[in-house]
Order: structure tokens, then sequence, then C-alpha cells
């Protein structure tokens, strides 16, 4: 059974169980429109929580780029007075 298939059943159950829970005065809620949308909704808010995480990682990541860039300059300050008197020594 192909994916075609396998939804169009899977609708037509989701249909079938709306139309009965409709016929007995429970609700008109359950559809396959109703599911659909709520499907993209949900799509659309976890894209945004992916877009979200992202950015504070990119964040995160600019940060560390800095205090590194930040401790190699300090260290070279440090380490080239100990280096030119090493050179100059020999």
């Amino acid at each position: 059974m192909n994916t075609k298939k396998l939804m169009n059943l899977a609708l037509e159950g989701v249909d079938t169980l709306g139309f009965r829970l409709d016929s007995l005065g429970i609700t008109s809620k359950l559809n396959r429109h109703n599911i659909a949308a709520f499907l993209m909704a949900e799509q659309k808010h976890l894209e945004g929580e992916w877009d979200s995480i992202q950015a504070k990682v990119d964040r995160r990541r600019s940060q560390f780029e800095h205090i590194s860039g930040l401790v190699e300059a300090r260290a070279g300050a440090l380490i080239s007075p100990v280096v030119n008197r090493f050179r100059a020594s020999q």
C-alpha cells in the first residue's frame, strides 16, 4: 500500500469519526480541514522555535569567537616579550 492510499484511508477515518461525533452532538470540530490547519500551525510554530534556537546558538558562537580573540590577543601580548628575550639571548 502506498502512502497516498494510507493518507486517504486515515483522512476518511477522521471524517467518519468527525461525522459520528457530530451526529451524537459531541463536536463538529474534528475533520480533515481542522486537523490540516492545526498541523500547519504547529509546523510554523516549530519553525519559529527552531529559528529562535539557531539565533541563540549564533549569538553564543559570536560571543565565544570574540572572547577567544581577546584571549589570543592577551596571550600574544604576554608571550611576545618572553620570546623576544629568548631570541635576544641566543
